[in-house]
């Protein structure tokens, strides 16, 4: 194994190889977003083709240097243990339910109601540990950092423009060939919340670097550019739950501007914008999108289930239905949970209204860790999120580079945006997004961390 240093981070003598693999890990989520998000299984198995890849390419990596290259990071443990509750439901500990002799074969005797849904949900959960452990081993240099998360905010901003654009002419098919009869579409996405995710997601590190980074005043207009693109994009989704992530990560990115900042020596700088001035402009910037995107014709999604006679007006479209029926699942299997990825199997059996509609989610994906999985879930989940924060404030903490140190809070930013949408929906059930998740994770807790060390390549 790789010697490693206190901030787990392996060597970073990889060469082409290692930057091969940093392709790869950019590769997979850009991908995964122009094919509709990934969401299909065809995509999906391609998807872990690249990924199985990587791993190829980092055990090539190890060999070569006679260790087993990993990173130390224990963020990859909650995900670990996921998979290990998924495993433990898929044991024939349960009871299948039907007598035998009833149906031709043997009935399914697991503890998950459904394993053939909680073993795809494995599956892919060891992808995505294998996506992010990469991630942690291989983003091991500041260029390697700046380099792959300016080109993921570039690819957002492309994307934030032809969603926009594709909502304009309604085409009624994504690319106009993709026909969504049952879902709004946004860009690439078949679910327009989900899109508006992934923008909330590669906004953060925009606005970290124009009010932490210190960038030169000729990519200010740049960046601006690409933050409005990406909000305009946000606002035409009509995802509400987004828009409150957005607030939530702008906040968040606010304060830290005033918190973290510093100057190259590590000493405390004065932020020369009076705080009022900069509520203010945060303010106007705010109102002069938001007002641009209702002229355009936002206005309908964003106002939608507000107005109407009172007794039809529900304006979390349904959601206090769902969540109730979740925790009524939850109550009948609070330790280990239905089985992963089973609520829309688990949900008809207590839904009390009409069950015409099939629900695949349940609009809250911590309400469908603690149905799927239990209270075991539930602490892997909370144990990850407090991971995440508490590895990337100890990194941070002292920081002297200042571009790194906006990295690491924008794609914190990002990550706790993600987190704020995800109690109103699931946007990290989309598997392009749930890698793009990744990627902001490991540059949140690597960031500062490989500055610190002195590591380039």
């Amino acid at each position: 194994m790789t010697a490693e240093n206190k901030n787990h981070l392996p060597r970073s003598d990889d060469g082409l190889i290692g930057f091969s693999i940093v392709v790869l890990l950019l590769a997979v989520p850009i991908a995964g977003t122009i094919v509709f998000g990934a969401v299909d299984p065809p995509t999906q198995g391609i998807l872990a083709l690249v990924i199985a890849l990587i791993a190829v390419l980092w055990a090539v990596v190890s060999v070569r240097n006679g260790e087993l290259r990993i990173s130390g990071s224990p963020i990859q443990l909650p995900l670990i243990g996921l998979i290990a509750i998924g495993c433990i439901q898929l044991l024939p500990l349960g009871d299948p339910g039907l007598e035998a002799g009833l149906i031709s074969m043997a009935p399914a005797s697991a503890l998950s109601i459904e394993p053939y849904a909680t073993r795809l949900f494995v599956f892919r959960m060891v992808f995505y540990v294998v996506f992010l452990g990469a991630a942690l081993v291989f983003l091991n240099s500041p260029k390697r950092i700046r380099g792959l998360l300016g080109a993921l905010v570039a690819f957002g901003a492309v994307m934030a423009v032809f969603g926009t654009l594709q909502r304009l002419a309604e085409p009624g098919a994504i690319y106009g060939l993709r026909p969504t009869p049952h879902a709004i579409p946004f860009a690439s996405f078949v679910n327009q919340h989900h899109f508006a995710s992934l923008m909330v997601m590669l906004s953060a590190p925009i606005l970290a670097l124009i009010l932490i980074g210190k960038v030169g005043r000729d990519k200010i207009p740049l960046l601006v550019i690409g933050l409005v693109l990406m909000l305009l994009a946000i606002l035409f989704t009509g995802s509400r739950g987004a828009m409150v992530a957005y607030v939530g990560m702008s906040a968040f990115v606010v304060l830290a501007s005033f918190t973290l900042r510093q100057t190259a020596d590590g000493e405390r700088e004065v932020v020369r914008t009076n705080k009022l001035t900069a509520l203010s402009g945060a303010t106007a910037f705010a109102a002069i999108v938001f007002g641009l995107a209702v002229f355009l014709g936002a206005g309908d999604g964003l106002f939608r289930g507000i107005a109407g006679p009172a007794e039809h007006v529900d304006i979390t479209s349904g959601r206090l239905h769902f969540w109730k029926t979740g925790l009524r699942i939850f109550a009948d299997n609070p330790v280990l949970g239905t089985g992963l990825d089973t609520f829309s199997s688990a949900y008809p059996k207590y839904d009390t209204q009409s069950g015409y509609f099939r629900l695949e989610h349940a609009h809250n994906d911590y309400l469908q860790t603690m149905t799927d999985s239990g209270l075991l879930g539930l602490a892997c989940v909370i144990a990850f999120i407090v991971l995440i924060f508490r590895l990337t404030f100890r990194s941070v903490r002292g920081s002297k580079d200042v571009v790194q140190l906006s990295l690491a809070v924008g794609a914190l930013a990002g990550v706790f945006g993600c987190l704020i949408h995800s109690f109103f929906d699931f946007p990290l059930r989309t598997p392009s997004n749930g890698f793009v998740f990744l990627l902001l994770v490991a540059v949140a807790v690597n960031a500062v961390s490989v500055a610190a060390n002195g590591r380039e390549l």
